[in-house]
Order: C-alpha cells, then sequence, then structure tokens
C-alpha cells in the first residue's frame, strides 16, 4: 500500500497485453482523469489530445470500453475516427504507484439516433451536455512507468460544465454543436455532420 492505494500491478519499463486484466481495469476505475488522443491520416493534420473528467469512462469488456462525451468546443476524437478508426486512451496515476496505462484500438461514435445509444447512455450518471458516446474495441493494452508523473491530491470536480450547461439551454446547446462540433480544426466531418 503506497499513498492510499493498493498496487494493481507492478510498474515495469513496458509490458502489453491483448486484452484488459482484472488489475487494468481496477486501476482505471480508481482514477479521476484520463486523456484521449487522435489523428488525422493526413501529414500536416493536427494531432489531437484531450482531457477527460467526472465519471464517464466505462470497461465494457476485456477489449471493449466507452467514455460519455460531453459538449465541448471541439470534436476532433469523433472526426478522426470516422476517417480511420485509430484511437488512444491513456490513464496515469496522480497517487499511489506511478503507474501509467495505455489503451490502444479503433473507436466509433455513438449518438442519440444510434442503435447502441439507450444500452450504452445507461451506463453512465447525470453528466452535464451529453454530445456522444465514444466507444474502443481496444487490441493492445501497455503499461508503464510514471517516475515523472507528479503526486496531486484530489480536491473534487468543478462545476462549469454545469453551470455553462444551464446557462446555454437545450436549444443553445443543439445550435453550439452545430456551429462548433460538425467538423475538425482541419475539416474532416464528425459523426454529428452525418446526422
Amino acid at each position: 500500500m503506497q499513498g492510499g492505494v493498493t498496487t494493481l500491478f507492478l510498474c515495469t519499463m513496458s509490458k502489453f497485453s491483448d486484452s484488459i486484466q482484472d488489475a487494468h481495469a481496477k486501476f482505471i476505475a480508481h482514477q479521476k482523469m484520463f486523456f484521449v488522443s487522435t489523428a488525422p491520416l493526413s501529414a500536416d493534420g493536427h494531432i489531437n489530445l484531450s482531457p477527460k473528467g467526472l465519471d464517464s469512462f466505462r470497461v465494457l469488456s476485456p477489449n471493449r470500453v466507452a467514455y460519455m462525451d460531453i459538449t465541448g468546443s471541439g470534436n476532433e476524437t469523433s472526426a478522426h475516427m470516422l476517417e480511420n478508426g485509430r484511437i488512444t486512451i491513456m490513464f496515469c496515476a496522480f497517487d499511489g504507484p506511478p503507474n501509467i496505462l495505455r489503451l490502444y484500438g479503433r473507436g466509433y461514435t455513438v449518438l442519440p439516433t444510434h442503435p447502441e445509444w439507450k444500452e450504452l447512455s445507461a451506463l453512465f450518471g447525470d453528466l452535464p451536455g451529453i454530445r456522444q458516446v465514444i466507444v474502443a474495441e481496444v487490441h493492445k493494452v501497455q503499461t508503464s512507468c510514471g517516475y515523472s508523473v507528479p503526486l496531486y491530491d484530489y480536491a473534487g470536480e468543478r462545476d462549469h460544465a454545469w453551470k455553462w450547461v444551464a446557462k446555454k439551454g437545450e436549444d443553445g446547446l443543439a445550435q453550439y454543436r452545430t456551429d462548433n462540433n460538425r467538423k475538425s480544426m482541419d475539416g474532416l466531418p464528425s459523426a454529428l455532420a452525418q446526422e
């Protein structure tokens, strides 16, 4: 036990597996934030790296995960996955042992009009400004050490998203998504543009 967190997997320089093991799932469940990275195929396109928080991530099976994506200023993840499917999700420990875990996979966007929406959206609690569920089929899991990741104490969730959503209202959110979430910064269409 270190910093109140049980060691869930041994920190090694780098270790790969083909699926999410029980220890990986426990580590993921403990983290308060994660990072999502996607990229277009174009060499001139911009790589996206986004932090995510709230109680928005679920391990669905050893090779399938999902997170509820709330309305944000862009929609790069959806646009990149629509083009090429690639996605990497990273978790790192800010308390306890210095572990990092990456999920490599191919993903897709589930919108409220999608057949999977009802089943997947029911897995998440009340989150502000829900927009879409991002699903990833995981083909590789990497664990490694995070010796240079600093230690932080979790102080709670911010309330900014809730306040912003309340101020916008449903009609305002819909218009915001139309204006800002239908294509990537490089002009690639997102799943919202397909509706």
